[in-house]
């Protein structure tokens, strides 16, 4: 999929979909970007996915350490804490809610004509 998302609602889900990918494979910011990319995202860009990253660090639901790379410096690789892997839980739920009741409305079926308020 190569079509662009809406940037408002990717921006409100991109920490639910960083967590479940960092909770599926430790990895570094390059290639959680790569990973989102090949999941569809192409539109999401490293300088979207790094500050994202730091912001989950400092929340402290990332854990980062840095391993030796012989193409150039150490990488900082990110695995989910507790706390990330509780907000991965609760997250996911509210998501799961969120999209039932956005179904929910959208699959209602519309009148031929729409209809005037009140």
């Amino acid at each position: 999929m190569t079509s662009s998302h809406d940037p408002q609602l990717l921006k409100g889900v991109l920490s639910l979909l960083l967590l479940h990918l960092l909770a599926e494979q430790e990895s570094y910011g390059y290639e959680v970007a790569q990973r989102l990319q090949a999941a569809g995202f192409a539109d999401v860009l490293e300088g979207t996915v790094y500050p994202a990253l730091a912001r989950l660090e400092r929340e402290g639901r990332l854990a980062t350490r840095l391993v030796a790379s012989s193409s150039g410096p150490a990488r900082k690789y990110y695995r989910l804490t507790d706390a990330g892997q509780q907000a991965l839980t609760a997250g996911t739920t509210g998501w799961a809610r969120h999209v039932a009741g956005v179904d929910a409305v959208l699959a209602r079926p519309l009148p031929d004509a729409p209809q005037k308020g009140s």
